[in-house]
């Protein structure tokens, strides 16, 4: 009997660990999606994945790749980039850093906020660039 409940408190315990990991794995499967957006010109698949908080204040899609390209060159363009830490501050809020090589070869960390939306989809709340220290290989 002691066994069994030492079991079923085990599995209780990983249960927010593996949900955690899948809220995590889906946000950056947002970011993932719309970098390869700019990558490949979709620039309407890129917005769709902006929260409303950024599309109220880039209510278009001109507006907002206006932005992006004038001052997100590296996210606009990556060469690659790698997700680093994270930090769940809420159910429904996620910090990502990622590591990213811009079109110059240079490096950059971009650390990204994120909110999940009423339709389960993990929007982008904003992003943060900054050159980066480390070098590429």
């Amino acid at each position: 009997m002691r066994s069994i409940a030492l079991v079923f408190a085990i599995l209780l315990l990983g249960f927010p660990a593996l949900a955690g990991e899948a809220e995590v794995k889906a946000a950056q499967g947002s970011i993932s999606a719309q970098i390869e957006a700019f990558r490949t010109g979709e620039d309407a698949a890129a917005y769709s994945y902006a929260a409303p908080n950024v599309k109220r204040i880039f209510p278009t899609l001109e507006t907002f790749m206006g932005m992006v390209s004038g001052g997100y060159k590296p996210v606009h363009h990556a060469q690659s980039f790698d997700f680093g830490k994270f930090r769940e501050m809420s159910p429904t809020s996620i910090i990502q850093q990622v590591m990213i090589v811009g079109p110059d070869g240079k490096d950059y960390e971009a650390v990204y906020t994120l909110e999940l939306q009423p339709d389960g989809v993990w929007r982008i709340t904003g992003v943060s660039l900054r050159a980066s220290n480390s070098l590429s290989t």
